[in-house]
């Protein structure tokens, strides 16, 4: 493979996990309003491919799906050096399940081309299924490494190391192929200047950034409007509600000795009482 690799890493934008995120009347999360940000587990299959790309020469596209603001995260790809960034976003996806998600985003690769590696993230932390990636790669008929949490390319091959129960397991895979990132892979390095500084230019010229950055709907990859959005979704979510605010009171005890500290704790909590009712 002279020429390197074709990489496609999935990316999405997330509700902020650090900010207080409301819900529709349909119990759906109002994403409008919600703060966003890179989905954290995607982060690492941004670097799985940026790293690739580094070691092994071709080029990365990152692919995405969400409302016309998820543009911010596929800019945020160009600053950490992806070469190109494609947006699938259509009304007619809203409320999709795992299912119809995954069918979505296959039609879209077929769109934007061949590819050699597929990397996605192991989860989401709006969801955390971590459903999305294997069903991508059943649609794609693709060999597919889940939990991935290092790897090399020798003779053209993925050398995979993956995490099971008690232990991890090496596999080989001939591309092409889908890799779920795990979080114990290494984190995303810091974008470089001359990336972040790219992308400020280009996003003072619209069309310049046309030529990195795509927006496609459905109807431009031929997707089938029955097996997308709630339509496409057989999941059903009968009930959402918000269970009220999290916090609560924090009491420091210090500058005394452990007896006396672990003296006070059990005084002034109900620790003393569990303690109690276990000796009765």
């Amino acid at each position: 493979m002279a020429s390197g690799f074709r990489i496609f890493v999935m990316v999405k934008q997330v509700p902020d996990m650090g900010a207080k995120a409301g819900l529709n009347p349909d119990g759906t999360i109002d994403r409008a309003r919600a703060k966003r940000m890179l989905n954290p587990f995607d982060k690492f299959a941004l670097q799985a491919a940026l790293h690739t790309k580094k070691m092994y020469g071709g080029s990365v596209t990152a692919i995405s799906m969400g409302p016309p603001p998820a543009v911010e995260i596929l800019l945020e790809a160009l600053a950490h050096g992806v070469d190109r960034g494609f947006l699938l976003s259509d009304r007619r996806l809203a409320a999709s399940d795992t299912l119809a998600t995954a069918y979505a985003l296959y039609k879209t690769i077929q769109h934007v081309g061949e590819f050699d590696i597929i990397f996605c993230g192991l989860q989401t932390t709006d969801g955390d299924t971590a459903q999305v990636g294997p069903q991508l790669a059943e649609r794609l008929n693709l060999p597919q490494v889940t939990y991935c949490e290092d790897f090399s390319v020798k003779d053209g091959n993925v050398h995979a190391r993956r995490i099971i129960e008690g232990g991890h397991q090496v596999v080989i895979a001939k591309p092409p192929v889908l890799v779920t990132i795990a979080n114990s892979y290494h984190p995303l390095e810091y974008k470089s200047f001359r990336g972040a500084w790219r992308v400020q230019q280009l996003q003072r010229k619209q069309e310049e950034l046309a030529k990195y950055i795509t927006t496609i709907t459905l109807d431009d990859v031929g997707a089938d409007i029955e097996r997308c959005g709630l339509k496409g979704s057989p999941t059903i979510v009968a009930k959402t509600e918000k269970v009220g605010e999290i916090g609560g009171s924090c009491t420091m005890h210090e500058g005394k000795s452990v007896d006396e500290l672990v003296k006070e704790v059990i005084t002034n909590s109900n620790v003393e009482e569990y303690l109690l009712a276990g000796k009765s």
